[in-house]
């Protein structure tokens, strides 16, 4: 199965005619963590790869004011393997999809991050990493069978709604709506704020408020989400927050999340880490991430990793 895999990602590429690939842009990252981990039953040493990919995009103008987009974006295990050197699952989708975009803003059909999704932007200091938000959060989903609208810029206002097709007669259509403001890395605003609601979303109905914002130095970070489960069995509301200090090449960060469940399965998580930069591109790294569960064994995780983009 890699093998074909690989053969069908080499295919693409190699398929392309060398006029159409000027237009394409291959882009992607590796990240990869030597860490030790303790899931609740003693620490052990692992290398993971950290939502490592790579992928084409691009677009092509149809007529003045109206092109096509497309993104075909693959995860990479490039740390895992059996004893024998092999995995068969190394390679998996991500972002896939093709669509239009115009003057009113753009539609894609495909696999897709959902709104809400999309509508944290850049909160998440640990993104990718142990303390990633999803793993006490809801809402963090990425489906297929979807359709995703993101309109232009209204003085600094995005809308953006997904539909997802339940492809079952016995099964609900989802719906995935967030509006945002301002810019995601701060570059061209002081603030970003997003509110966001999720209905019948991968079981759970989620309403998810998330604001960031660059002081000098500093940047400072919150989200506030209520989550229940679609059959009402249950429900939860919860917190993050979380700042990062810039000083030189290097950036410090520290996150907070909290999920009070209304069965006392209650959820903490705590991250600390350091990113030093060489350039634009490549990163080293450290962090450690400890989550607190009520009703499950305690988590606890420290890592060094590195990542580099192109």
């Amino acid at each position: 199965m890699n093998f074909v895999k690989s053969s069908l990602c080499i295919a693409l590429v190699s398929g392309l005619s060398f006029s159409a690939f000027a237009d394409v842009d291959v882009y992607g990252k590796a990240n990869v963590t030597v860490q030790s981990s303790d899931d609740g039953e003693g620490s052990f040493t692992e290398i993971k790869s950290n939502a490592s990919r790579f992928g084409l995009k691009g677009s092509e103008k149809i007529t003045d004011g109206l092109e096509a987009v497309y993104k075909f974006e693959f995860q990479v295990d490039v740390s895992d393997a059996d004893s024998k050197g092999d995995n068969d699952d190394n390679i998996s989708a991500r972002n896939q999809y093709v669509g239009l975009k115009g003057a009113y803003g753009q539609v894609v059909v495909g696999r897709n991050d959902t709104a809400l999704k999309q509508s944290q932007g850049k909160l998440d200091l640990f993104n990718d990493l142990e303390g990633d938000i999803k793993n006490v959060f809801k809402g963090e989903n990425r489906l297929g069978d979807s359709i995703t609208y993101t309109s232009k810029s209204y003085e600094g206002f995005k809308v953006l709604a997904t539909f997802i097709a339940e492809d079952d007669v016995d099964a609900d259509n989802g719906y995935s709506m967030a509006v945002t403001y301002g810019d995601a890395a701060l570059k061209k605003s002081a603030v970003y704020a997003s509110v966001a609601a999720d209905s019948e979303v991968n079981g759970y109905d989620v309403v998810r408020a998330s604001i960031q914002g660059k002081v000098e130095s500093f940047k400072l970070g919150a989200m506030y989400q209520t989550q229940e489960k679609v059959d009402g069995s249950a429900e939860a509301g919860g917190y993050l927050l979380n700042a990062a200090y810039s000083m030189g090449k290097n950036t410090f960060k520290v996150q907070y999340q909290a999920m009070d469940f209304d069965d006392s399965d209650d959820k903490t998580a705590v991250s600390v880490g350091v990113d030093h930069k060489f350039n634009k591109n490549i990163k080293v790294f450290g962090f450690y991430s400890s989550f607190d569960m009520d009703n499950n064994v305690d988590q606890d995780y420290v890592g060094l990793g590195m990542e580099y983009k192109f």
